[in-house]
């Protein structure tokens, strides 16, 4: 009879999404594309004369810009979502330490804690949700133009066209990121990562602990 060994071995990945959560991202991330890439045909002429039909686009880029909060909205389904909002909305002090060193351009990782999303990560999640919003809301005062001012018009067409610009900027930014960092895209693609990645990126997160994990060390018990 073969004795039971001691110790269980250590898994070399663990669980990092859901496949509700990868299906949101994947998602909003395809919305997100068709608005850029349509709000571009629209606004340079040398993608306008190439493509044309722009009645078409035009609308295309309206009904994905509608559509883009669906994918947030039905996730809120996901219990494992929720959660993961709340860890994103949550900031704690390892979040300062590392912005400061962010804008200290530190790359030790050691000055740079993190829990299950790093303080650069919650940044962008607040930044783009709050900047989708306000899109949304200045596409439909350019939607429905017999319903507001002539003032509102226009004040919304100026912050619809700089803030899309803004948001083509960050989102280059954030898949440069993505692009640079091969674990990270695994783990959204798959739902896992290696341990040895997740300590190393993330030391505060612990993955087989139910908690809350954006809490100081000293704090968990």
């Amino acid at each position: 009879m073969t004795p039971l060994p001691d110790t269980v071995p250590v898994a070399t990945t663990v669980h990092r999404f859901t496949r509700a959560e990868r299906w949101v991202h994947r998602t909003t991330a395809l919305l997100m594309g068709v608005c850029v890439v349509t709000a571009a045909c629209l606004y340079l002429p040398e993608l306008a004369e190439l493509v044309g039909r722009r009645e078409l686009v035009v609308r295309i880029h309206e009904f994905a810009g509608l559509a883009l909060p669906v994918p947030v909205l039905a996730g809120l389904a996901s219990r494992a979502f929720r959660k993961d909002l709340g860890h994103l909305n949550r900031f704690g002090p390892h979040d300062r330490v590392w912005l400061r060193a962010a804008l200290r351009r530190d790359q030790r990782r050691s000055a740079r804690p993190a829990a299950k999303f790093n303080a650069g990560q919650k940044v962008y999640a607040a930044w783009i949700a709050g900047a989708t919003l306000v899109m949304l809301g200045t596409g439909l005062l350019m939607w429905f133009t017999h319903l507001t001012p002539i003032m509102w018009r226009t004040s919304a067409t100026f912050v619809h066209d700089w803030l899309a610009l803004t948001i083509g900027v960050v989102l280059a930014g954030h898949v440069g990121m993505a692009l640079a960092d091969p674990e990270a895209r695994h783990g959204m693609r798959t739902g896992s990562v290696s341990r040895d990645w997740a300590r190393r990126e993330h030391p505060l997160w612990r993955p087989d602990d139910q908690g809350p994990d954006d809490r100081r060390p000293d704090d968990r018990g």
